[in-house]
């Protein structure tokens, strides 16, 4: 009997051993994000032009990086909410299920953009929110966020600015379903996302396409079979080139001109 409770007992300790050796594996290889020293503070992510101790405050509230794999949910409609999610790395959709079941997208999301912001007047997300992409998040618990607002105004103004910037994409959403032809709105389409990777530090005239063309239709209010074709059409007039998902922009002043035609205001929010 004494020799099987030290040998319980021997287990239960390697165990507790597994289970530390885990842990710190766990901690190395997904470590506790620093506002302060990451590649998107000078993007559009929350940090922006915080000062060093503000930084720490805010690297105090956020959780653990967490990784999501293409074709996972980070939220669903309904969920309740918590948090926001800050995108580290990757590329998301967000979409409405109709009770048709069919979806309507409401966004393409990449790298430095807070993902969540819709459920803040209900307390409950209205949208669906998927990875196009293997892509890592930073979750960032909302009345967490509010009380340090409060106390950092330079981090409340980042935050109403990002909030605005939401406003300013949904107004160009309509602008598009409202008053542009198909091949302007998918070159506005095309144009917005050159200067979001430009802004991001990537080339703005190369880049891969992480969404289908129906998502892409879904998205601009057009059918998949007009969206083929106006691609099609780029491609024969030599704006574009298209390699399987990589899109490569060959003219891109006469993109800008096709969606200037009719609309001197000029090309969308780079966001």
């Amino acid at each position: 009997m004494i020799g099987a409770i030290h040998e319980t007992g021997a287990i239960n300790n390697m165990q507790q051993k597994v289970h530390k050796l885990f842990a710190n594996i766990v901690d190395a290889r997904y470590p506790k994000p620093a506002c302060s020293a990451c590649d998107l503070r000078d993007l559009w992510c929350l940090p922006m032009g915080l000062k060093g101790q503000q930084s720490k405050q805010l690297d105090g509230i956020i959780n653990r990086r967490k990784r999501v794999k293409r074709g996972e949910y980070l939220y669903r409609a309904g969920d309740p909410f918590r948090s926001l999610y800050a995108l580290r790395t990757g590329f998301f959709k967000t979409f409405l299920s109709s009770e048709s079941g069919q979806d309507l997208v409401t966004g393409f999301h990449m790298t430095g953009e807070l993902l969540g912001l819709d459920a803040i007047c209900n307390d409950s997300h209205c949208c669906n929110a998927i990875a196009l992409e293997d892509s890592e998040i930073c979750e960032i618990p909302y009345s967490e966020l509010e009380c340090l607002c409060r106390e950092i105004p330079a981090l409340q103004h980042q935050f109403h600015k990002i909030m605005s910037r939401e406003i300013a994409r949904d107004h160009n959403l309509m602008a598009l379903l409202s008053c542009m032809h198909a091949d302007e709105r998918l070159a506005a389409f095309l144009i917005n996302l050159s200067q979001r990777f430009q802004v991001r530090g990537y080339s703005p005239v190369q880049f891969h396409l992480r969404m289908t063309r129906g998502e892409i239709g879904s998205y601009l209010g057009l059918k998949l079979e007009t969206v083929s074709r106006t691609l099609s059409k780029f491609q024969d007039e030599g704006l574009i080139s298209v390699q399987h998902k990589l899109l490569i922009l060959n003219d891109l002043p006469r993109l800008k001109q096709i969606v200037e035609r009719n609309h001197s205001s000029g090309a969308l929010c780079k966001s």
